[in-house]
C-alpha cells in the first residue's frame, strides 16, 4: 500500500514534470539518442538528486523507499518526454530484483551504488528468443572453486552495453538462480544490438566461463515478481507517451488551417480524435490500477499486471500511428517528433515480451 498522499504524489509527479521539459526536450532527447552512452549524465545526476534513480530502493540502502503508485507516476512524465535513461533497467529491473533475492548481503552491496547512480545495473533473463518466461532463459551456471561460471547468450538486454553491474538469470542443477557478473568479467562479451527507436539501448551478452557471483537462492516467481514491477513502469510510459503525442494532435488539427477552417472541425478527424481519446484514457487506468493493485499486493495484481502490459502497448501503438495519419497534412517527416514516439510505441510493444504473451497470460489468470 503506498504511504504517500494524493497532494505529495502531485508534487513529486510536477518536480518531475519540470525537469523533463527544462532537460529532456525534443532537441536533447535527438542530441542524446546519438551518443554512444544513450544517456546523458548531467540529467542522470539530478534524476538522483530528486530520488527518481532510487525511488523504489528502501531508504535503508540510499533509497526513497516508495512503490509501484509512484512509480508509475513518474513514469507516466518520463515517457511523456522520451527520456533516454537507464531508469527502467537499474532503478526499476534491477533494483527490483535484488529487492525480491531475499539476500540482505548483496542489497547492502548494490543497492547503495544504484540508488546514487554511480552504479547501472541491468537484468539479463532472456535468450535469442525474446520470450521473458523461464523456457527462454539459456545462460547456464556451474559451480566453480570461488563462486559460478556462466555459459550462453543473454539477448535483448536493456542497457547492456554501458552496465557496471550484470544481474543473470541462469540455469543451475537446482532450477534456475541468480548471478551478478562484473562489466570487466573475463569470457564476457557485450554485442550492440539495433533498435527500431534510437532512444532505447539493448545489447547481446555471450558467456563463456564468465565468473559470476550467485545471488540469493531464488528461482523464476522472484523473477517474475521483479518483471511485474518493470511492466507497470513499462506501462506508466507507454501512457504518458500516448498521451503527450495524442495532446500534440489534438493541438495540430485546432491550428492547420485547410478549406478555411481548422481540420479539427471535420468530422472524419473529429471520430479518430475520439477513439484516441477512448485509449489514451483506457490505458491510463490499466496503467494506475496495475500500480495501485501490485502495492496492496492483491490475489488480482498478476491479472491487472498482464492487462496493463498488452492494453498499454497496443494503445501507445495506435496512437502514435493513427497520430502521423492526422498529421499528414506536414507529411511524415524527420525533423518532426511524432515518428519518435511511434518508433519508441512499437519499440516497448516488444520489450519485455509481445502484447500477445500477455493477452495469453490474462486470459489464463482469468480462467484460474
Amino acid at each position: 500500500m503506498t504511504t504517500t498522499t494524493a497532494e505529495e504524489r502531485t508534487a513529486i509527479c510536477d518536480a518531475v514534470g519540470s525537469l523533463m521539459r527544462d532537460k529532456s526536450s525534443e532537441a536533447a532527447v535527438r542530441a542524446t539518442m546519438e551518443t554512444a552512452q544513450g544517456y546523458d549524465p548531467a540529467l542522470w545526476s539530478q534524476l538522483v538528486e530528486t530520488g527518481i534513480v532510487g525511488l523504489i530502493i528502501d531508504s535503508a540502502h540510499g533509497g526513497t523507499g516508495l512503490g509501484p503508485v509512484e512509480l508509475e507516476l513518474v513514469m507516466e512524465e518520463t515517457g511523456a518526454a522520451l527520456l533516454c535513461s537507464p531508469l527502467i533497467s537499474s532503478g526499476v529491473l534491477a533494483a527490483g530484483l535484488l529487492g525480491a533475492s531475499g539476500d540482505s548481503a548483496a542489497q547492502a552491496r548494490l543497492l547503495p551504488g544504484i540508488a546514487a547512480g554511480t552504479t547501472i545495473a541491468t537484468v539479463a533473463m532472456t535468450g535469442d528468443s525474446g520470450t521473458w518466461t523461464p523456457d527462454g532463459v539459456t545462460v547456464e551456471a556451474r559451480p566453480a572453486d570461488d563462486g559460478s561460471l556462466l555459459n550462453g547468450v543473454a539477448s535483448y538486454v536493456t542497457h547492456g552495453q554501458i552496465a557496471d553491474r550484470l544481474l543473470v538469470v541462469a540455469r543451475t542443477e537446482s532450477g534456475l538462480g541468480l548471478f551478478e557478473v562484473t562489466a570487466d568479467a573475463a569470457g564476457l562479451t557485450r554485442t550492440a544490438l539495433p533498435s527500431f527507436d534510437r532512444t532505447l539501448r539493448l545489447a547481446r551478452l555471450t558467456f563463456a566461463d564468465t565468473p559470476a557471483r550467485q545471488v540469493g537462492t531464488m528461482g523464476w516467481p522472484a523473477v517474475q515478481n521483479a518483471l511485474d514491477l518493470a511492466l507497470v513502469a513499462l506501462a506508466g510510459e507507454q501512457a504518458g507517451g500516448a498521451r503527450r503525442i495524442f495532446d500534440m494532435t489534438i493541438e495540430y488539427i485546432r491550428t492547420r488551417i485547410q478549406f478555411g477552417r481548422p481540420i479539427g472541425g471535420f468530422q472524419a478527424l473529429k471520430h479518430m480524435a475520439a477513439d484516441l481519446l477512448i485509449e489514451v484514457e483506457s490505458s491510463t487506468s490499466a496503467a494506475r490500477h496495475a500500480a495501485e493493485q501490485l502495492a496492496e499486493n492483491s490475489n488480482r495484481a498478476e491479472e491487472a499486471v498482464s492487462l496493463a502490459a498488452f492494453a498499454c502497448a497496443e494503445a501507445y501503438a495506435k496512437v502514435a500511428a493513427t497520430a502521423i495519419q492526422m498529421h499528414g497534412g506536414i507529411a511524415f517527416t524527420w525533423e518532426h517528433p511524432a515518428h519518435l514516439y511511434l518508433r519508441r510505441a512499437r519499440a516497448y510493444a516488444q520489450l519485455f515480451g509481445a502484447p500477445a504473451l500477455y493477452r495469453e497470460r490474462y486470459l489464463t489468470q482469468l480462467g484460474a
